[in-house]
């Protein structure tokens, strides 16, 4: 693990720990706590590893946490599911290369491009490296925007269309794709690529900051959207990942039922 991946797992553990209340785990509070959140030393005793050890990972110093003490450091930081699977892969995050935008198989492409509802498929920075006509209809159109444009975050961040597409459930969607988006930023941690997208987010959004300094990570999944197009219509979606690609991810939106 490089020194930026190990900075990162210790971030990570620390945003963790600052969220939890001890009075909520049953903690006595017998001195003034000066940062909020648990002590170093909490943690340690919870997770029933040394105090040095766990100050350590924090820090970011050479260790490699065990996946024992990782499962041990879940518990004790109280993790959700998808929390826990992010310390796991923060934990084994390899060195990495350069990140380079993902290629598109071409089979794959044209299979897209011949859906007849939205779709489109995005990378592990959530550029998005191939659509149909149908998502151009509902989004933009991908294919007149530069490529550095071509990203679900600066779609929906940076632009008004995006905004208006959500409408009052903007917030909500775009504080959720960033969560989504920290998941993978730092398991590229240091990557000019990431840094640099995050680095715009936080200059172009006013409301990016707050949400990113909060270190939450969150999944992909299956849901359903509100979208004003500019009439309001929901759609469900879900989203696959490509056999040939992990990092390759196909979304398609449907109309609900009855429309």
């Amino acid at each position: 693990m490089s020194e930026v991946a190990r900075a990162g797992l210790g971030e990570f553990l620390r945003s963790r720990r600052e969220r939890l209340s001890p009075a909520a785990l049953g903690l006595p509070d017998r001195r003034r706590r000066r940062t909020p959140g648990l002590r170093r030393e909490e943690v340690a005793e919870l997770a029933g590893i040394g105090v040095d050890w766990y100050i350590r990972l924090e820090q970011g110093r050479t260790v490699s946490p065990s996946s024992a003490t990782v499962e041990a450091l879940a518990g004790a930081l109280r993790l959700d599911d998808a929390e826990r699977a992010h310390l796991r892969a923060l934990a084994r995050n390899p060195a990495r290369t350069p990140f380079a935008r993902e290629q598109v198989p071409e089979a794959t492409r044209r299979l897209v491009e011949g859906l007849s509802e939205p779709a489109y498929v995005t990378g592990r920075r959530w550029d998005v490296l191939a659509w149909n006509r149908a998502a151009t209809e509902v989004f933009v159109d991908f294919g007149a925007v530069p490529e550095a444009d071509r990203n679900v975050l600066v779609f929906l961040l940076l632009g008004e269309r995006g905004r208006r597409l959500f409408g009052a459930g903007w917030a909500a969607q775009a504080e959720h794709a960033v969560a989504q988006f920290r998941a993978a930023h730092d398991l590229w941690a240091g990557d000019p690529a990431f840094t640099g997208l995050a680095a715009r987010l936080r200059s172009g959004c006013p409301e990016f900051a707050t949400w990113w300094d909060r270190h939450d990570v969150g999944r992909n999944g299956p849901g359903r959207k509100t979208l004003f197009l500019p009439e309001k219509r929901e759609f469900d979606y879900a989203t696959f990942q490509a056999v040939e690609d992990p990092g390759l991810r196909l979304t398609i939106y449907a109309p609900t039922s009855g429309r």
